[in-house]
């Protein structure tokens, strides 16, 4: 009765493992839906509605080049430009035209300096497709490379369809500029300020032509408004400071040239005047006021000292008045402070006000001064990090760790950092690190964990997995990278081990059942893998997986009717279950309700009944013609 059901069940419990376990799927037309999706995403203004079609296409197709793209947008919105090149290059790999992915792998290309990479990938962008975006860097890649023909082309596609973008009327003036056109170049460029006082680009390119036509009262005031608009523009910073200079404020011009990033000159220190022994003993006995007029006293008697400035930066720092304190400080630094307490804590104040660029400045300053400032260097690398200049970011991080070894939170970063640049071997040595100074650290355990796994070393990924999920039984993310590994390597002992702690630690969950009760299936244990799904069933009793696995547990232990029950049930909880219906099928042709042996000894009686009634016939015809035979006979 069971050789049809026998023959079809290890195909269908081979492809019921793989595409129903433990989240393992293939795609299909669902990941042709998910590219669709993200080649609309760039239209999507509404950031909610954004997120929300990220989401989808996530659920869609979620190892497939469309989730890899989506990751990348999420990196690139974290501030992680490396993690999304990485991204998008597996987008990339997978589906080599999808536009999305080639433009915005192009945009971050470009803003690396990577120009020819970036005119590669923004070219094949733009043959599918024709945003803004894209030929407005274009554009400027066309100027920079001095083809004016194909810039203003690609401005003024960008133009057409953004006309009020003050970067792309910027760019057109820029490529008037170069051609010589003067006029048309300054007309444009004052366009654009109108569009958005605040252009960078816009300013510094008319400040320069404003200073080709000998207009410098025009080129200061036009400086001038653009760092109040721009106060981390140190190309600003730059040129205003080249002007003062050149007026003859060389006091001023050393101010922009520091905000700009430039190293300034220190001159010699005064001699300490009389009277800051008193405001610095005020200072310590906690007597603000009468510390800030001393300090005053004693900058009205010696207007060039550095030392009251100092005194009563750090006054108004530790009081809170913070606007008070970054202008004593600024003033120790313009007459020449050396020490790096002045320039760290001037870099807090800014980097507190999101001035990072000014912040950056104070703290290389106090590097500078003090190259073993541990505290200035982490500050620093945190900036660079968070900004995407990865590289200065690691080389500050290991200068830190030269002066505090055992700071393990940042040789954890530093291994992170590592990671998401594929610079696996240093990534180790982090870990290790990390480990060694903290050897309970579930982060470090996991994620080194899963870098030897990566390498395909899973004896030690199972040795930290294993660690991390003692020090965090709740790790649902190391629970199932174990699974992984388990399913993998067929140790399934291990695993319904691991599937029933998991049982344990969330009664509640019907999938947890479920998953348990497909290992116990596929150890042919089928009394315990039938408890476990309906166990599922009882706390989700629409659960389709399980009705159906506990369906095909039933076939196999022979239990028809009770199969036929939970595969009806799981095909009216999710009809699309193709496995459920081929089951069905084959249950029907053999659980016929009249049973065939009673089928069998109809068509007997019918065939004995044909067989008599042709028997008698052939009788009654030999019976006549004896009958008929003596009448033949003639008398002479």
């Amino acid at each position: 009765m069971y050789k049809k059901i026998a023959g079809t069940l290890p195909l269908l419990a081979a492809a019921f493992m793989l595409l129903t376990g433990f989240s393992w799927s293939f795609g299909g037309n669902k990941c042709k839906e998910a590219l669709e999706l993200a080649e609309k995403l760039p239209a999507l203004a509404d950031q909610e509605a954004r997120i929300k079609q990220e989401e989808r296409i996530r659920t869609l197709c979620p190892d497939g080049a469309a989730a890899q793209f989506v990751q990348g947008l999420q990196a690139e919105r974290a501030g992680n430009s490396d993690g999304a090149v990485v991204a998008y290059r597996r987008a990339l790999q997978q589906e080599p035209d999808l536009a999305v992915a080639n433009g915005n792998l192009g945009l971050l290309y470009l803003d690396k300096g990577l120009v020819d990479d970036a005119a590669i990938s923004l070219t094949r962008a733009l043959t599918a497709l024709r945003l803004p975006a894209y030929h407005k860097a274009m554009g400027r890649i066309m100027l920079d490379k001095k083809f004016y023909v194909l810039a203003l082309y690609h401005y003024g596609e960008a133009g057409r369809m953004a006309p009020g973008d003050a970067v792309v009327v910027a760019g057109q003036a820029e490529v008037f500029a170069a051609q010589g056109q003067t006029g048309r170049a300054t007309d444009e460029f004052k366009r654009a300020l109108v569009l958005e006082p605040s252009n960078e680009q816009a300013v510094a390119a008319l400040a320069a032509l404003y200073l080709q036509q000998n207009q410098q009262d025009a080129a200061l005031e036009l400086l001038k408004k653009g760092t109040v608009a721009n106060p981390r523009s140190q190309r600003l910073h730059l040129m205003l400071a080249d002007l003062y200079e050149a007026r003859g404020d060389l006091k001023q011009a050393e101010y922009e040239r520091l905000l700009g990033g430039k190293k300034v000159a220190v001159p010699e220190q005064p001699s300490q005047p009389e009277g800051l022994a008193l405001a610095e003993k005020y200072a310590a006995a906690g007597k603000t006021d009468e510390a800030i007029e001393a300090y005053q006293i004693v900058m009205r008697q010696q207007p060039d000292a550095i030392e009251p400035y100092e005194g009563l930066g750090t006054l108004y720092y530790k009081s809170g008045r913070e606007a008070d304190a970054i202008l004593a400080y600024r003033e120790a630094v313009h007459r020449g402070s050396t020490r790096p307490e002045v320039y760290y804590n001037l870099g807090l104040l800014y980097e507190k006000r999101n001035q990072l660029d000014e912040a950056v400045v104070s703290y290389k300053r106090a590097v500078e001064r003090r190259p073993s400032f541990a505290e200035a260097r982490l500050k620093l690398a945190d900036i660079r990090y968070s900004r995407g200049n990865t590289q200065e970011a690691i080389e500050q991080y290991v200068e830190f760790l030269k002066l505090k070894p055992e700071s393990a939170d940042i040789h954890l970063k530093l291994a992170r950092i590592f990671v998401a640049n594929k610079n696996l071997n240093l990534a180790e040595d982090s870990y290790k690190a990390v480990l060694g100074l903290a050897p309970d650290n579930p982060d470090a355990n996991r994620e080194i964990a899963t870098l030897y796994k990566n390498k395909g070393l899973n004896d030690k990924a199972l040795e930290h997995y294993r660690k991390a999920l003692d020090l965090q039984k709740d790790d649902s993310e190391t629970r199932n990278a174990l699974v992984a590994i388990y399913v993998k390597e067929k140790k399934y002992d291990e695993l319904a081990l691991l599937l029933k702690e998991a049982v344990e630690l969330a009664p509640d969950d019907p999938n947890n059942h479920y998953k348990l009760g497909l290992i116990y299936d596929f150890k042919k244990e089928y009394e315990h893998a039938a408890d476990s799904y309906k166990k599922a069933i009882e706390l989700k009793p629409d659960h389709a997986r399980a009705l159906h696995a506990l369906g095909r547990v039933h076939i196999k232990t022979g239990r028809l009717s009770e199969a036929r029950e939970a595969l009806e049930a799981a095909k009216k909880a999710d009809p699309t279950m193709e496995e459920t219906a081929v089951l069905l099928n084959n249950i029907r042709d053999e659980f016929n309700p009249v049973p065939r042996a009673a089928v069998k000894s109809q068509k007997a009686k019918k065939a004995k009944s044909k067989k008599v009634t042709k028997s008698k016939t052939v009788k009654k015809k030999s019976s006549a013609k004896k009958t008929k035979a003596p009448a033949k006979k003639t008398t002479r």
